[in-house]
Parts: structure tokens; sequence; C-alpha cells
């Protein structure tokens, strides 16, 4: 896209904004004092049925992760009903999420110190008692772990959050740097001033962008053998093992920022060039074996105990890569075949249907045989 395409493009976007927020039946607030207004501009919005459901802006120093950095959503009134609203943990890993997408720092995704404080903040002019959902990840360096995602480095400090009522709204603060008592809400009253600042972010965000070479187009140091499919099936089964225990937790699935970004997108096309070498395939060919090969041993880590961590575990690993890559007649050959079937059937599935029940327990019973096999018992 060029400059001048760019350019109508967010002119094109402040204009829709501005429209949206013209059409606001509630006060938008925002941060009146404790934060420089330098860093004043429109975060997001968004609508339900042509009505606007909630606006945030953003107040503060937006490129550091010390802060001073505020958000201020404000919910259209009867938003609070029972699960309408992102619980608190969620907007504190909002913000850690958007510190790593934009800044590059990853403060970690190990437990937090939780605190509930109980603290004032100023709306209006008047006091207004909250509670304070405060996380202080105390972060340090952990060389004898080496699963992804755990905390990489010290220094992060806390972010807080919290949820108070101002007449009929209900309005969800968001900081870091600064105590929730040294700040003063008021409804935003300079609009242009917002959306100006929303414009100039994403100028600075769109020349980043601008500058990234894709994935696809670089060069890449040549993998060694099989190591690159070693490699996108351990990033995949972390993935997918810490996505799993996200949910079995009650919490919001957020893949962790660790197996986030470019790492996993390189290892994937590596793996991707090594496939088309040693397959001789054409891209779009390794592409989907590639992505078979990877869902095949997730599903596998996530319905067996025996995947990770076991000798049989890497057994079965290396089978798949081989078979995947060389189509080689594996010991795992009719586990290999029963999911080859499973995967081709699987558009035709709606979901849990009695047709993938069978296909997966004729896989799973195939993987059960081999495993009998290789301990030279009778299987079950």
């Amino acid at each position: 896209m060029d400059a001048r395409a760019r350019e109508d493009r967010f002119a094109d976007q402040e204009e829709f904004a501005r429209r949206t927020l013209a059409a606001a039946d509630f006060p938008v607030y925002g941060v009146a004092y404790g934060v420089s207004p330098e860093g004043d501009a429109l975060a997001a919005f968004e609508t339900s049925d042509g009505l606007l459901s909630w606006v945030e802006v953003r107040s503060g120093d937006w490129a550091s992760a010390d802060g001073p950095y505020v958000t201020v959503r404000t919910h259209r009134p009867g938003a609070d009903r029972p699960g309408a609203l992102p619980e608190l943990e969620d907007v504190v890993e909002d913000e850690r999420d958007r510190v790593y997408e934009q800044l590059g720092v990853d403060e970690g995704d190990c437990p937090g110190r939780v605190r509930a404080l109980r603290e004032w903040i100023t709306v209006d002019g008047e006091p207004q008692a909250v509670e304070v959902h405060e996380d202080r990840r105390e972060l340090w360096d952990r060389p004898d772990v080496s699963v992804p995602g755990v905390c990489p480095k010290p220094g992060a400090g806390p972010v807080w959050a919290v949820r108070l009522r101002v007449g009929g709204l209900t309005v969800t603060v968001c900081g870091r740097g600064v105590p929730p008592g040294g700040l003063e809400l008021a409804p935003v009253e300079d609009v242009e001033r917002y959306l100006r600042g929303r414009t100039a972010l994403l100028r600075l965000l769109a020349s980043r962008r601008g500058r990234h070479v894709p994935v696809e187009e670089r060069e890449l140091v040549p993998a060694t053998g099989l190591e690159a499919h070693r490699a996108v099936i351990e990033h995949g089964i972390a993935e997918s093992a810490a996505i799993e225990a996200q949910v079995r937790a009650g919490r919001t699935p957020r893949l962790p920022r660790g197996l986030r970004g470019e790492a996993g997108a390189l290892r994937w096309e590596a793996a991707v060039r090594q496939q088309m070498r040693l397959a001789s395939e054409s891209r779009e060919e390794a592409v989907a074996a590639v992505t078979a090969m990877v869902n095949h041993l997730n599903r596998l880590s996530r319905q067996t105990q025996w995947v990770v961590g076991t000798p049989e575990g890497e057994a079965a690993v290396e089978e798949v890569i081989r078979y995947t890559v060389f189509a080689s007649e594996v010991a795992s050959l009719p586990a290999q075949r029963a999911w080859a079937q499973l995967w081709r059937d699987r558009p035709a599935c709606e979901g849990d249907s009695w047709e993938e029940r069978l296909g997966e327990q004729l896989w799973l019973s195939a993987w059960e045989q081999w495993r009998a096999a290789r301990a030279g018992r009778s299987p079950r």
C-alpha cells in the first residue's frame, strides 16, 4: 500500500470513529488529572446492533512498560449484567498483551502476587471507594526451566484494574506506573484530541509493520535433518497444553506470550521448507502435511498421558515425522492411516458426531496396539 492510500485509510478510519462517538448516548470517561495528556488517544470501541457497547480511551506513555499509562473503558448503561463484562484479571492480562505486542516486552505468564486493595479514586471531583485488583509479577530467571512461557526476566511492575459505578454507567480502569488514588476521572470533552492521538498511533504502528519482512520472504538458516519438524511439534504441543490448562483452571483461554509471535512462525516456516525439500512437495502440499502432523500429535497429547516426557512418546513423534516426510513403513502405520482418515473426514463431521467419535476410537486403539507391541504384551 502506497503512502497516499495509507493516509486515505487513516482519514476514513478517523472519520468513522468521529461519527460513531458523536452518536454516543452516554458520556465517555477519561483521565482528567494524574497522567500527562500528551498520550491521550481513543484506544478502541465496540458496537452491537448499531449502538455503542463501550468506548475505551488511553492516557500516558504507551511506549513505556513502566508507564505511567492508564486506560478507561466506559460501558453503556445495562452492560453490567452477569457475564457481560471481562474479569479484572483479564483486563490486566490484556494490558500485558499490549505491552508484549506493541513494545516487545514479555512480562511473563507465571501467576503474579494478586492483591485486592481498598483504594480511593476521584470521579467528577468526588472520591469514590474502589476494590483494586493488583497483579504484581516478581519475574526471575529460571535457567533450570526450558518450557516456553515461564517468566523470562526480572523487572515487571504491578498492573492494576478497578471497576466502578458512575451514575448508571460502569467504568473499568487499568493502569501501570501510577496509583489509582493519584487519578481523577471526568467525562471527555475534547474528543478531537483523542481522535488525533489514535490516528497518530495508528500511523506509527503502520510504519513499523511496513518495515517488517514477512516470514515467508526471509532467509532462514537451513534446517538439519528433521530438527525443524521436531521443533514445530514441540511448540504445537506446548501451545495446546497451555490452552487446555487455562480452560481446566476456569480462565479465559489465552496463548502464553512466550509462545506467540515470530518464534512460532519461524519454526513453522522452517518445517514447511524442510518438508518441501525432503518430501519433494509444493508449498501448498507441505503446509497441509505439516498442519496434519502437528494436529496429530497435539490431539494425541491431549487424549493420552504418555506422549510428553516418555521414551514411547519420543518414539511416536519420530514415527509421525518419518511417515509425514518419507511415507515410511513405520511400526505405527495403522495409527498413521487412522489419523489420516480422521483428519480427512473432519469437515464432514459437525462437532462431536458419532462418525468422529468412531474415527477417534479407531485411531486411539491403533496407537494402543502399537504401544502394546513395543512393550511385548498383548493388546487389551
